[in-house]
C-alpha cells in the first residue's frame, strides 16, 4: 500500500493474512518518519510520558479512538505517568503498513 500521502493521512486496509510482513530494512526505513519509535521483535513501540495519570488516560482514550476508527489495535501498557504503545499485525506475524499508519496517527496526537 504505497502512497504519496503522509502516513497519518492514510487509512488501514483489512489484513487477514496472506501478505508478507515488512522486511527489517523496510521497517527501519519507515521508522525514519516516526521519531522515537523502535523496532523490537517484529513490532514497533514507543513510550509516551505525561505529567500525571489524567493526561496518561486522556492519551490512552485518544489512542483507543484511533484504533476503533482504523480497526487496528495496539498493545498498550499503561502506568501512572506513561503509556507504552506497541503495534504488530498478528495476522501476518510482523509489521504491516497498518502499523505504520496507526503509529503516525498516534504521533499527531501530541
Amino acid at each position: 500500500m504505497e502512497s504519496s500521502q503522509p502516513l497519518s493521512s492514510q487509512h488501514c486496509e483489512p489484513c487477514e493474512g496472506g501478505v508478507p510482513p515488512l522486511s527489517e530494512a523496510e521497517a527501519r526505513e519507515a521508522l525514519r518518519a516516526l521519531p522515537g519509535w523502535v523496532l523490537e521483535k517484529g513490532a514497533i513501540a514507543k513510550v509516551f510520558s505525561f505529567k500525571n495519570f489524567y493526561e496518561t488516560m486522556a492519551f490512552v482514550n485518544a489512542v483507543a479512538f484511533i484504533a476503533h476508527r482504523e480497526d487496528h489495535h495496539p498493545d498498550l501498557e499503561v502506568g501512572y505517568k506513561a503509556c507504552r504503545v506497541r503495534y504488530r499485525t498478528h495476522a501476518i506475524g510482523g509489521l504491516s503498513q497498518n502499523d505504520l499508519i496507526c503509529a503516525a496517527k498516534v504521533e499527531k496526537l501530541l
